[in-house]
């Protein structure tokens, strides 16, 4: 399998993006370990970077229609697919399940978008949505697989790497790839170990490697409602391949204490997908380096169960 995504497309987001995302704060956490903050970032995840390149992309290459974009999820990508929209001046059509939170909804209407609510299931929603696309020429956005996408959370690493010179190891966590492929494609070209985390029954990636092939696998994580993804990414598999990239599995039990950790130790509030990472860290046998950088993701959750 060739990797498709390259460092060029990292870089090129990167300029793409510059002024229009929130550059990402690192903060020091413990010996030789650093959070990068980007749950910081605006709509509350690293998603914005990826949603602003894609379209970005598209609007200097004429292909950006008036339909404006569309996307099925009522997670951090349809949140992040919804403000990059409302940044580009086009309309944006998200479609959730009927069932869909409201607070969810409420957002999404909030960064402008129309909320279209069909049938029970994800799959009847993504399912609206493609045909929605097709007959109003609106462009597909994805909520990880595609390399722009994934490029523009790739940008993350370059901005950890401004701030730590010296960086030997990133974690991150990993759900459909998108995030982890930018980033572990951006570490490649600068010598920096990833480690890739994962519940250890929400394993798309994991299971991909042991496979040789995206394979789709069971979900049933506390991190699911972000890394929930039933079938990793073929360039995040691609990505995951190389020597310098390691897979890791932990338990929902230690991202629940590494989430609980953060808020006790440092007042941060992260949704359990982001605390994966810190977790993987926390599991580690052996130090992963002298200088760590671990990725909180995003902080799109309810803080109520951490003041308990």
């Amino acid at each position: 399998m060739e990797q498709q995504l390259d460092y060029a497309d990292v870089r090129a987001a990167a300029d793409r993006i510059a002024g229009s995302v929130r550059p990402v704060a690192v903060a020091p956490a413990a010996d030789g370990v650093w959070y990068a903050l980007e749950h910081l970032q605006y709509t509350g995840s690293f998603k914005a970077r990826g949603a602003h390149n894609f379209l970005a992309a598209h609007h200097r290459a004429g292909t950006l229609p008036a339909a404006g974009v569309t996307i099925a999820s009522g997670g951090n990508a349809g949140l992040a697919c919804a403000w990059a929209a409302r940044d580009q001046g086009v309309p944006a059509t998200v479609f959730l399940p009927a069932n869909a939170p409201r607070v969810k909804v409420e957002r999404l209407r909030g960064y402008g978008a129309e909320v279209r609510l069909v049938g029970d299931r994800y799959a009847e929603a993504l399912a609206a949505c493609e045909e929605f696309a097709a007959h109003s020429g609106a462009l597909s956005s994805h909520a990880y697989d595609h390399p722009l996408i994934a490029a523009g959370a790739g940008t993350l690493l370059d901005e950890i790497r401004a701030a730590l010179p010296g960086l030997d190891a990133v974690v991150v966590a990993v759900g459909g790839g998108g995030l982890f492929a930018g980033v572990a494609t951006a570490a490649r070209e600068h010598g920096v170990r990833v480690i890739a985390a994962e519940p250890e029954n929400c394993r798309a990636l994991n299971a991909a490697l042991a496979a040789g092939r995206p394979v789709d696998v069971a979900v049933d994580s506390v991190a699911a409602d972000s890394l929930g993804a039933t079938r990793v990414s073929a360039d995040a598999l691609a990505a995951a391949r190389d020597e310098s990239v390691r897979s890791v599995l932990v338990p929902d039990t230690a991202i629940t204490a590494a989430r609980r950790a953060l808020w006790e130790e440092h007042r941060i509030v992260v949704e359990a997908g982001a605390a994966t990472a810190l977790a993987a860290l926390r599991g580690a046998p052996e130090p992963l380096g002298e200088r760590v950088a671990v990725i909180l993701c995003g902080a799109n959750t309810d803080p109520g169960d951490l003041a308990h």
